[in-house]
């Protein structure tokens, strides 16, 4: 006898199977989704040099053309059998003053406006770094991987006319060993004087603290690591004497390559190197081949650098005074006060210093009495003759 199916429990049996198939084709989208972000790729070398290149048009734009704007790369470490990969831009924006001179902040808050739009069209996220006055860092983040640091930097006040009237004695004032520290950098920011800052090469933030330096108003030169009479390499990478000629123009190439805006050189240590005739020989033409001074820091009386830098045309001066040799505020300020006094009595003088919060504090009180006592403070290239 022939039976029919029942029609309901047939009906039951095709809604378990296809509420099977929806569970299982769920489970291959998730899967396959979940495959999808984990071999997601970083942005490209190209993909960041893109987005670079729209905020610095933006920053332009937001301007008026007036903001100076530039870009370095920073590269990540290079793998075996690979290009060079760009890890992220360095974009750093000159906010340009009102036309009195004075920081311009109505400027400052259209550049930032803009990159804000540029950095929501491609859903980059703002992180806020440390900075100082006059200079703003915050980086953009794609994914939690950071593709453009922006470093907005306003320049320094203008000296006044009057502070560059002929015949007055002259200080410079030089501080060495940068390079490494952004919140040294950063102390040192905050003294709206005209410093010569010296910065050490292939150190982490060399570039960034030279640029960032130059566009604030500063001088820049190389602190040139040399060998010192201690026997051990005081850097990892430094000119010694027995170097040959051509090992000591790659050597020197290099540390300049790392210092942007070098407008002059100065020994780090260098005790042993800066007494060697040879050696000097070899490194002095090199500078007057890129129009660059040299400041002997005298960390030997044997020293034979400045006369070097002479016999091949190169503008020089020696420093007069160190001032923190003894780290304390009263030793550094007795120091200070010699420094004018050397300048009164010889016409002028160089004062090298360091950025240790002691030395800073001094400076912070008695720039401002340098030209009450009559001194004009100016660039160490200015005393290179």
């Amino acid at each position: 006898m022939y039976r029919r199916p029942d029609a309901l429990g047939q009906l039951a049996a095709q809604t378990s199977s296809l509420r099977s198939i929806s569970v299982f084709i769920l489970a291959v989208a998730v899967f396959f989704a979940a495959g999808c972000k984990k071999k997601s790729a970083p942005m490209s070398s190209v993909g960041i040099r893109n987005i670079s290149r729209e905020f610095v048009f933006a920053a332009q734009n937001a301007s008026g053309g007036r903001a100076e704007v530039g870009m370095r790369p920073e590269y990540a470490a290079r793998q075996p059998g690979k290009q060079q990969a760009l890890a992220a831009d360095h974009i750093y924006i000159t906010v340009p003053p009102t036309k009195a001179g004075a920081p311009d902040r109505a400027a400052q808050d259209a550049i930032e406006a803009e990159l804000a739009r540029v950095a929501e069209f491609h859903h980059l996220q703002r992180v806020p770094q440390p900075g100082a006055p006059g200079l703003e860092r915050f980086d953009y983040l794609m994914d939690g991987r950071r593709t453009q640091s922006i470093h907005l930097v306003t320049p320094l006040p203008k000296a006044e006319a009057a502070s560059t009237a002929p015949g007055r004695p002259l200080l410079a004032v030089v501080i060495d060993d940068l390079g490494n520290d952004r919140g040294q950098a950063d102390s040192l920011f905050r003294l709206a004087y005209p410093l010569t800052i010296s910065v050490l090469p292939h150190e982490a933030n060399s570039g960034e603290i030279a640029e960032e330096a130059h566009r604030r108003g500063y001088q820049v030169m190389l602190h040139l690591p040399m060998a010192s009479n201690a026997g051990d390499k005081d850097e990892a990478v430094e000119l010694h004497p027995g170097m040959a000629p051509a090992a000591v123009e790659k050597t020197f190439a290099a540390m300049l390559d790392t210092v942007p805006y070098a407008a002059g050189v100065n020994n780090h240590e260098g005790s042993l190197g800066t007494s060697d005739q040879k050696l000097m020989d070899e490194l002095m033409p090199l500078l007057h081949e890129r129009n660059l001074f040299f400041i002997d820091s005298r960390t030997t009386a044997a020293t034979v650098a400045e006369t070097s830098a002479h016999a091949a045309g190169v503008a020089a001066a020696r420093r007069n005074v160190f001032l923190d040799d003894e780290r304390s505020v009263p030793a550094v300020r007795k120091q200070f006060v010699l420094a004018i006094r050397e300048a009164r009595e010889k016409g002028a003088a160089l004062a090298i210093g360091h950025p240790h919060p002691e030395t800073l504090d001094v400076l912070t009180e008695m720039l401002p009495e340098v030209e009450r006592q009559g001194v004009r403070l100016v660039f160490a290239s200015e005393l290179a003759q």
